[in-house]
């Protein structure tokens, strides 16, 4: 079976913003994300990519553009059911707001029994992200054969429900994954079971780094914003 490339947009105005752009439109990339989308062709030289695979949000179609364009012959398609979580009532609010929202502690601790107001609930969002996965496999796997490679673009709850999926974990647990902007995911499916190939990675350790602030204790919603 394929090899999934999951690459998470790169650093959007909302990020920056601290705001939980869902799926509002005219959400870009800032300065940052549009370096890092840049970079990424590069970062993918060699790499034997036979489709592309994007969710319909701006900041996601910004980030595959530059691979595009180096790689014109490249198919590329569109896929809502990888688009970012349907927050509903949340959607454009900062994530400040929303911290003393009791459905905060629930998307922390218990993700599986979470719905957002007007939106969707975690276990809708990871069952659609997950069967888009699998049909895209067997296209790809059709199409170009058991070894080939393709990417996805996506966002940062939806990746980290892949990677739980992929895993055995439950979605309670998703929480524990992170994915920066940008970051390269890689999950190699085979008949009996997945493998974690490459999870968040940049290529950056700055975030790694002492921060000022002490670290984020809740998990971001929607993905946070990187390294400063």
């Amino acid at each position: 079976m394929p090899t999934l490339i999951l690459v998470r947009h790169g650093r959007s105005t909302a990020n920056t913003s601290g705001v939980l752009a869902g799926w509002t439109p005219g959400v870009a990339l800032d300065e940052r994300g549009a370096a890092q989308a840049a970079a990424l062709p590069a970062r993918l030289e060699g790499v034997p990519i036979t489709e592309v695979v994007a969710s319909p949000l701006q900041r996601c179609q910004e980030t595959v553009r530059p691979l595009l364009a180096a790689r014109p012959d490249l198919p590329v398609h569109s896929d809502e059911r990888i688009g970012e979580a349907h927050y509903g009532d949340w959607s454009g609010r900062k994530l400040a707001e929303l911290t003393d929202d009791p459905l905060m502690e629930v998307v922390q601790s218990h993700p599986s029994a979470a719905a957002f107001p007007g939106g969707e609930s975690m276990r809708a969002m990871q069952t659609r992200a997950a069967e888009a996965v699998r049909e895209w496999n067997a296209r790809v796997e059709r199409d170009h054969g058991p070894d080939a490679a393709y990417l996805m673009c996506s966002h940062g709850d939806i990746i980290k429900s892949l990677v739980a999926d992929a895993l055995g974990l439950h979605l309670d647990l998703f929480q524990r994954i992170s994915v920066e902007p940008c970051s390269v995911t890689v999950i190699r499916y085979t008949r009996l079971r997945p493998f974690l190939v490459r999870l968040g990675d940049t290529g950056d350790f700055a975030s790694l780094m002492p921060r000022e602030a002490p670290p984020e204790r809740d998990a971001t919603v929607g993905g946070d914003a990187g390294a400063p």
